[in-house]
């Protein structure tokens, strides 16, 4: 088996955007710099995603300078979206869970809500360090994260995609694979193991920073969406429920939370510690 290593890095500073590639990234206490630092919030101030909007997956958000970002979705015109003033808040809710965010410009709940044709809103976490808690069940006392869905980091690997995309295959919906990995929109992909070999990690060290495994990573119907298109099957979630389950739940990849800052780079080397 070769040495496992960093096969690419993805950000996306908006939550349930488009992914960023990125050929390396600062990992702080939260997550890689830049992700999901902004999200979406329906009228009832809960958080939207692909789950109720998929078109969102064709809308992209490119940091700026500052901590900003442009946004740019097919038929709008690009806007440019300033970090607000944290002087004002409202609370917000992320799976059952209340978090304190900031308000962006009338113009950016504007621009979403033409877009999606619903009535929604753009809101910045603007100190990470103390917002939103990760689950206490997986977590040492203070560790936090930002508007990911539950704790810093994801990683997958090209081993395990490649084996779901054989399942996938020997299916019913095999005309639907195979499936890239952006399906399940990882911070880090990692090539050169054995498939689901993450399913018996504990601790790992990519290049120079250490992270824990938290849990497998549960999936949902945003796996179903095509990320280019916005359309939805049924893969991989049919063959997931069949082969790959824990504790109720289909699984792919894993959530990391990060025992240190630094950061990791495309080609990085990858040791398991445990």
């Amino acid at each position: 088996m070769p040495t496992p290593v960093l096969r690419s890095v993805h950000v996306h500073p908006v939550k349930a955007m488009r992914a960023l590639s990125r050929t390396e990234a600062e990992v702080q206490p939260w997550g890689l710099a830049r992700d999901r630092r902004w999200a979406v919030l329906d009228s009832a101030n809960k958080v939207v995603t692909q789950r109720r909007h998929p078109r969102m997956a064709l809308a992209t958000a490119e940091p700026l300078p500052g901590g900003g970002v442009s946004l740019s979705a097919p038929g709008r015109p690009t806007l440019t979206v300033e970090v607000p003033d944290p002087s004002t808040t409202v609370t917000m809710e992320i799976f059952d869970k209340s978090v304190e965010a900031v308000p962006a410009d009338p113009a950016a709940a504007a621009w979403l809500s033409a877009y999606l044709e619903s009535d929604v809103r753009l809101v910045h976490m603007d100190a990470p360090e103390h917002r939103r808690p990760v689950d206490p069940d997986y977590a040492l006392p203070g560790e936090t994260v930002s508007f990911a869905d539950g704790y810093p980091l994801l990683v997958t690997t090209t081993a395990s995609l490649d084996a779901l995309n054989s399942l996938i295959a020997q299916g019913d919906h095999a005309d639907e694979g195979p499936l890239p990995m952006n399906r399940f929109r990882p911070n880090l992909v990692i090539e050169g193991t054995a498939p689901w070999a993450e399913d018996g990690w504990k601790r790992l060290a990519v290049g120079e920073v250490t992270f824990r495994v938290a849990r497998p990573c549960g999936r949902c119907v945003v796996t179903t969406t095509d990320q280019f298109t916005a359309e939805r099957g049924k893969e991989p979630l049919r063959t997931l429920a069949r082969h790959r389950t824990r504790d109720g739940r289909v699984i792919f990849g894993q959530n990391l939370v990060p025992e240190h800052t630094g950061t990791v780079r495309v080609g990085d080397s990858v040791k398991i510690l445990d």
